[in-house]
């Protein structure tokens, strides 16, 4: 099911220039109409062209379409070949839904940047499996609170100029460097894809994660999900972004976070970095996911430099 190692990043997804035309849809909750149409006007300051998804502004119940609906819009953009780039609206539920209706044909012949985080991270996780490279980036939902940052690497990353992240005031768990294959994306939705066909493979790899509103023992459920599974035991180095809101039962569990992540890392000599911006914050750094990268971790910084862009 999955691709061998060879056939890993085949294709190189092409840079977007100006007078580029991208699309938005809405593979999953809805949108306020509002900030579809202020994302427009972001992206065309950014002298790109802009097309919204039909079913984009809608609503079915919780979802901005029914399944039909938002996968018509994402195949449109994917089947389009003026199209150089998918912006996925927002998060919430609702990729799974449509995943495995999706043909990803003219995907794979012809690659386009596909640019989300949070419940994207299903689309993300498909994407590695066919040995391409995607955007974890903010989304149309978040534009008008992100930081100059976030927005500034978000458009970096479609047009092939974000060579490295230099962060500083992260926190090191563990220092040092390794080299893999950045994958990764909402700690959730990464356990939920866990045992399926849209498992990534994680050898070898830099693994990133990130989540909000969790109880911190459903983080250790998830951690043991991942240790039993052996992929502790195959990445070589974890980026930690950011986990908000997270939650302490009645009767307190009795560790952090951070303990908690760290008991299950004791014995692994690998670098890990906590408090990197990336998630759901308004400081939401770019990742370039199935890039293979350079992490460096050190004591109050880390460097993660881009390889194959």
């Amino acid at each position: 099911m999955y691709l061998c190692k060879k056939a890993r990043m085949s294709k190189q997804i092409p840079n977007l220039i100006p007078g580029d035309k991208i699309m938005i849809v809405s593979p999953a909750k809805s949108i306020e109409p509002s900030l579809v149409f202020e994302a427009k006007e972001f992206w065309e300051n950014q002298g790109f062209k802009v097309v919204l998804g039909e079913y984009c502004m809608g609503q079915h119940h919780y979802f901005s379409g029914t399944d039909e609906e938002r996968r018509s819009d994402f195949q449109e953009a994917i089947d389009n070949p003026e199209i150089k780039a998918i912006i996925c609206a927002r998060g919430g539920y609702g990729c799974i839904r449509i995943l495995d209706k999706i043909q990803w044909a003219a995907f794979i012949q012809q690659p386009k940047w596909i640019v989300g985080f949070s419940d994207i991270t299903v689309i993300h996780q498909r994407i590695h499996k066919y040995g391409l490279k995607s955007i974890h980036a903010t989304m149309p939902l978040n534009y008008s609170e992100n930081s100059s940052q976030a927005l500034e690497t978000l458009v970096k990353s479609v047009k092939g100029e974000l060579k490295y992240l230099h962060i500083k005031e992260t926190k090191a768990l563990k220092k040092g460097k390794a080299t893999g294959r950045l994958i990764g994306g909402n700690l959730s939705i990464l356990y939920s894809l866990l045992g399926t066909d849209d498992q990534a493979d994680y050898t070898d790899s830099i693994l990133f994660i990130e989540d909000l509103a969790e109880q911190i023992y459903h983080l250790d459920r998830m951690f043991y999900a991942f240790e039993k599974a052996g992929i502790f035991q195959q990445i070589k180095g974890l980026i930690i972004g950011s986990f908000t809101d997270l939650k302490d039962t009645e009767v307190p569990f009795g560790k952090s976070f951070q303990e908690t992540l760290l008991e299950h890392f004791h014995y692994r000599n690998i670098p890990i970095v906590m408090d990197f911006p990336a998630g759901h914050i308004p400081d939401n750094r770019a990742l370039i996911l199935g890039s293979e990268i350079i992490l460096a971790v050190e004591d109050d910084a880390c460097i993660l430099s881009f390889l194959n862009i």
